[in-house]
């Protein structure tokens, strides 16, 4: 991480100051001021484990005030940060012999809008096991398609299954993938009339199922059913499969009866993936909005933050990355649990951080 400050007039050391506020947010803090209060609450040989000098004079360590820290945050490089984030989670975990699948989405920080400037909007690749490999800002002017392989090119993409939204079902990003040695399970949708209208006559009926999938959840019952089909030919790009996913979903207090089809494609060739880890696939999507979006917003409060400085949207996003990655990294599902069993102990977040 570059040091964005000048050199004149510093007092603190840069890696102290990024590294006590990365430890302040594991222990839950969703503000600036929440990380001030956490590092002038932490004991003396904390604030040394986190780099900071003592006083030459005095031989007591003084920790920066809130101030100090809103000011170097909103400084600093956020591309830089998040590529510092990824490839420490990436070198934390334990190496697995699985398929990596990747799930690609943005989010919008809305308290982030500023009457000159719109809400900062992110887009990240997290793997469903919960961990983010990369984010991105997107240009205020456009949207997430164009941020989708600059998102990726720092990414060990090599047998790599990625999932995103029908928005990424385009042609470029589809050749991208196969340049770089992925896969992809891309959604169909209307806004493709003649694929999807294509995929749709297919003869699904004759199609023999080799999955089955039951869930009870949020007052419904729910069947899943994703027969596949392989073709020779369709009009996207090293597309090798085709599926089906029909949703039966039964309100379990009504008593109504929803069913919802959904087509996708994928290059993965038959035989390369069973119906139950297509399934699996396609339902883990969701784990980057439940994982990750939602938790940045119920627990650390994300959308209903006003820090709207500089860089301090994108960087506070981060650091909450960094935290529900490492969390999750050690066995925590609960993550509000996990922040407040790290609150009760300094040294626990530099112990997950490996300062400690």
């Amino acid at each position: 991480m570059p040091d964005p400050r000048a050199r004149r007039g510093i007092r603190y050391p840069w890696t102290a100051l990024l590294t006590a506020a990365a430890a302040a947010v594991m222990a839950g803090a969703a503000s600036i001021t929440a990380i001030g209060e956490w590092i002038a609450d932490a004991p003396q040989h904390v604030l040394a484990l986190l780099g900071f000098r003592p006083d030459p004079l005095t031989g007591l360590i003084r920790p920066p005030h809130a101030t100090t820290v809103r000011l170097v945050l909103a400084a600093a490089d956020g591309d830089a940060l998040d590529r510092a984030i990824g490839d420490f989670l990436r070198a934390r975990k334990a190496p697995s012999s699985k398929r990596k699948v990747i799930a690609v989405d943005g989010k919008t920080l809305r308290g982030s809008r500023t009457t000159r400037r719109t809400a900062t909007a992110l887009i990240a690749a997290m793997t469903h096991s919960g961990e983010v490999l990369a984010q991105r800002q997107i240009d205020g002017r456009s949207n997430e398609i164009p941020a989708f392989a600059p998102l990726l090119d720092g990414v060990d993409l090599t047998d790599a299954v990625i999932t995103a939204d029908a928005l990424h079902t385009q042609h470029d990003h589809a050749a991208y993938l196969h340049e770089r040695g992925a896969h992809y399970l891309a959604v169909v949708k209307r806004n493709h009339p003649g694929l999807h209208e294509r995929l749709r006559r297919l003869p699904w009926r004759d199609i023999r199922l080799d999955h089955v999938e039951r869930t009870r959840a949020r007052h419904r019952d729910e069947i899943r059913r994703p027969p596949t089909a392989a073709f020779a030919h369709l009009d996207y790009p090293h597309a090798r499969q085709a599926l089906q996913v029909v949703r039966w979903r039964r309100d379990l207090g009504t008593g109504k009866l929803t069913i919802e089809r959904i087509y996708l494609v994928t290059s993965l060739p038959p035989g390369a993936a069973g119906g139950h880890e297509l399934a699996a696939w396609i339902r883990g999507h969701w784990c980057i909005e439940n994982q990750l979006h939602h938790v940045r917003d119920r627990t650390f409060h994300e959308d209903a933050s006003h820090i709207r400085t500089r860089h301090l949207p994108r960087i506070m996003a981060g650091l909450r990355n960094l935290a529900i990655g490492v969390h999750r990294q050690d066995g925590h599902t609960n993550i509000a649990a996990a922040l407040r069993r790290t609150a009760r102990d300094h040294l626990r977040p530099l112990t997950a951080l490996g300062l400690a």
